[in-house]
Parts: structure tokens; sequence; C-alpha cells
């Protein structure tokens, strides 16, 4: 059984910064890429960045490109997304995913989540 579990979110200003976690467990993470993906209330799902198994490849959405970094230590099976610059827009409960499906902007290529970490930047 694999088990995704975020930390980090929290209430911060409009150009703070912030840096979430997800740890796993279940079955080798470092075999698998990871993603992170936000929903904002009354919105769908959407991809904001992932990682290859090795970390040697990372993905951005364009409205984070520039601002958060995504990173993994597969020592510790944690995989990490550094958030600068943060604006209202990117208010939302942020999940980690693990990768098994092709496509890594889809949410259909994931399948195991975690319960998420909300984040809200006030203006």
């Amino acid at each position: 059984q694999v088990q995704l579990v975020e930390s980090g979110g929290g209430l911060v200003q409009a150009g703070d910064s912030l840096r979430l976690s997800c740890a796993a467990s279940g079955r080798t993470f470092s075999s698998y890429a990871m993603g992170w993906f936000r929903q904002a209330p009354g919105k769908e799902r959407e991809f904001v960045a992932a990682i290859s198994w090795s970390g040697s490849r990372t993905y951005y959405a364009d409205s984070v490109k520039g601002r958060f970094t995504i990173s993994r230590d597969n020592a510790k099976n944690t995989v990490y997304l550094q958030m600068n610059s943060l604006k209202p827009d990117d208010t939302a409960v942020y999940y980690c995913a693990q990768h098994t499906g092709d496509r890594y902007y889809s949410v259909h290529a994931y399948d195991y989540w975690g319960q998420g970490t909300q984040v809200t930047v006030s203006a």
C-alpha cells in the first residue's frame, strides 16, 4: 500500500515563499516519477510540476515556470516543491502523486495521491 503525505502548506502573503514536502512509503520510491498538482475551489485539479525517477528531468506548468522548483531526495523517499514569488492565484490545495502512466501533465497518469495540503496566498 502506497502512502503519500504532504506537508508544508500554510497562509502567506503575496511574494512570500513556501516549500512543500511529500513523504512516500510503500513501494520503491526511486522507481517512479512524481508530480505535484493543485486544485482551487470550484476548479479542476491542474498539473503544477513533475520530476523523473532520477531527478534529471523536470516539467512545469507555464503558470509556475520560473517561480516553482520540484526536486526529490530518493534517500529520504521525499519530493519537494519550492514555491517562490507566490501569488493569490496560487491559492489551492496541493497534492503530490506517483506517476505510472504516460503524460506527466495528466491526472490520469498517476495512481496514488496524497491527502493534500492547503496553500493560501493573501494579496
